[in-house]
């Protein structure tokens, strides 16, 4: 379902930002204060603009209350992001995702307006981090401060056996929640389904468990 996104902060995430939404056929529009960069933010979205979001006047002229979610993607200047996050909070925005770079700057501003906050150079290094220094991760997205997907390898002393026999979501507080092979992804997880050689399983669960379990 189509939703209508603004997008204020046209920097490298921001750039990166409208070219997802798009792709995902969202209705984007596009803010920044700097000339430059909402020409080349104009290649990639048709509604791209130049405009102060710190300044009320200026906001109350997108028509914030119509946006489904509102971004402040704003990283070069935090006191801009903050106030911009606040007044679009103010004017009736119903959701407000705005970037941090600190755990400071996220207490900010969730105190001042915004309903999610995201680390992308946070949660790029943490991916980095334990995707090329663990043996048995192929890849790993987090879902909060301690969960999160993991793509692991299947142990060998698991292969052969059903899932029900292992009982790991019991057994290693971890869910299984598809399977991998031959580069085909299979959701569909059931009781009876036996591990294979050259499987990749996708876990849900805390670093802690599935370090224990799957030896990362």
């Amino acid at each position: 379902m189509s939703k209508s996104v603004l997008v204020i902060g046209l920097g490298r995430f921001g750039r990166h930002l409208i070219t997802t939404l798009e792709e995902l056929n969202h209705e984007v529009l596009a803010i920044d204060s700097n000339e430059e960069r909402v020409n080349s933010a104009l290649q990639l979205t048709a509604n791209a603009m130049i405009g102060d979001c710190t300044k009320e006047e200026f906001l109350k002229t997108l028509g914030v209350r119509n946006f489904d979610v509102c971004y402040v993607a704003i990283g070069d200047d935090f006191q801009s992001s903050l106030e911009t996050t606040s007044l679009l909070k103010e004017l009736g925005a119903k959701t407000v995702v705005s970037r941090a770079a600190s755990g400071i700057q996220e207490k900010f501003l969730l105190r001042n307006g915004a309903d999610q906050v995201v680390y992308p150079e946070h949660q790029l290094a943490n991916w980095a981090a334990i995707r090329y220094t663990a043996d048995h991760v192929f890849d790993y997205v987090e879902i909060d401060g301690d969960y999160a997907v993991f793509e692991v390898e299947v142990p060998k002393n698991w292969i052969g056996k059903a899932v029900v026999d292992l009982d790991i979501r019991k057994k290693r507080n971890i869910n299984i929640l598809g399977t991998r092979k031959n580069n085909v992804l299979d959701m569909k997880v059931t009781p009876e389904l036996v591990l294979e050689e050259g499987m990749s399983l996708y876990v849900l669960g805390t670093y802690s468990d599935v370090d224990k379990c799957f030896d990362i």
